[in-house]
């Protein structure tokens, strides 16, 4: 077995969707970066990157690589799974909180968690996502950006 975590941050900007674990939710803002900012699975993949020693998201995944401009996160989700898999490793959980004053995210989690198992290859019941706000306080409670955190765990096939 081999644990990885991770935190990503993103800042919250006009004129951008939220993307969150491969679901658009309707906000007035998005996130910022030069994938679309999937702040949730970027957390996911940089954990499970981790937990295999292979350095962190922007060794396999340059921001500076045009390739990777307005891409998918859940694409390269899918390219993290095919890392694992050459590995020979599996998932055995992940359990990722994203921290946002709003929206709410309640009633996306269950597709997120269906988006990310099914492009992870597992089962729903391995990927645990949760939320939670910055009650008013720092960039978080301000609406200035979100954070994903993501610990997962890996087993061996």
């Amino acid at each position: 077995m081999r644990i990885g975590q991770s935190v990503d941050i993103h800042q919250l900007v006009e004129g951008r969707p939220l993307i969150l674990g491969g679901v658009e939710i309707p906000h007035e803002k998005g996130l910022l970066g030069h994938s679309d900012a999937d702040v949730l699975v970027h957390a996911i993949m940089e954990s499970i990157i981790g937990a295999l020693g292979l350095g962190d998201l922007g060794k396999h995944f340059p921001d500076t690589d045009p390739q990777y401009k307005g891409i998918s996160s859940m694409t390269l989700l899918a390219k993290t799974a095919s890392l694992m898999e050459a590995a020979h490793y599996r998932i055995g959980n992940i359990d990722a909180t994203i921290l946002a004053e709003r929206p709410k995210m309640a009633g996306h989690i269950g597709q997120m968690k269906k988006n990310i198992a099914a492009c992870l290859k597992t089962e729903e019941s391995r990927i645990n996502i949760k939320a939670t706000r910055g009650e008013k306080m720092g960039f978080v409670g301000h609406e200035e950006g979100m954070v994903a955190l993501s610990v997962c765990l890996l087993e061996e096939v």
